[in-house]
């Protein structure tokens, strides 16, 4: 119970990925008992601050790949957590919106190019699965907001068929940006979370954020009781 028998230290990058390496070293020197990362920076970060602090990840790529565990069933070091796979579906998410709108051809695409890892999976998978389909995919790196109004402006000349948004928190915090000017350029959109299609987004597939920090913070209260990162499998 917060402020009973647990303090929580919440700590904000605000989207500026630069911050995470100072929030996470802040956290290592006030001896926290354990850190909850809930990105993939967030999480990189962490392990590069503290070998012996246990974390607790969310992450949206392979955790493997990643280098944060070497071990799926048995995470060694410090480290253990969650993932959702968020980049490996990207062909599903692409194979969906064709059934929805059979006529497609070109596809816009966007990536957040400060979130390598997940956008290095995304390009990888949508890549085989647009060669697949016979679609032309076109990539958009956005960072900011201005990127994302610039690259929508672009459309009324490129006149992709289809939008498809990469995950990233930062595209997560846009997502009512996203859905208007798709409504306004009538592009049918895939996004990745729940919360796009709340907004008014056409369609997501993936899985729930909110159950996913859920589970972080289950594992990070059962870190709190005594076990070990090692004890709990990813």
């Amino acid at each position: 119970m917060e402020g009973e028998n647990v303090v929580v230290e919440y700590r904000w990058g605000d989207n500026q990925i630069d911050r995470l390496p100072a929030l996470a070293a802040d956290l290592v020197f006030r001896r926290v008992a354990v850190i909850a990362a809930v990105t993939n920076t967030a999480a990189l970060a962490a392990k590069a601050a503290t070998a012996t602090t246990p974390i607790v990840f969310l992450a949206s790529d392979d955790p493997v790949r990643m280098g944060l565990v070497s071990n799926l069933a048995s995470p060694d070091g410090n480290l253990t957590g969650m993932s959702f796979l968020a980049a490996e579906l990207a062909a599903k998410r692409i194979e969906l919106l064709r059934q929805l709108v059979p006529r497609i051809s070109r596809v816009a695409v966007f990536v957040d190019p400060t979130n390598p890892t997940a956008t290095e999976s995304t390009l990888r998978d949508l890549g085989e699965a647009g060669r697949a389909m016979g679609l032309q995919v076109d990539v958009h790196n956005a960072a900011d907001i201005g990127q994302i109004e610039q690259a929508f402006t672009s459309f009324a000349r490129e006149r992709p068929d289809a939008l498809f948004v990469g995950s990233s928190p930062f595209f997560t915090d846009r997502r009512v940006q996203f859905a208007l000017l798709a409504v306004l350029r009538k592009l049918p959109a895939t996004y990745p979370w729940r919360d796009f299609a709340e907004v008014g987004g056409l369609m997501s597939y993936g899985a729930s954020l909110r159950d996913a920090i859920r589970q972080v913070g289950f594992y990070t209260g059962r870190i709190i009781k005594g076990a070990k990162p090692a004890d709990l499998k990813v």
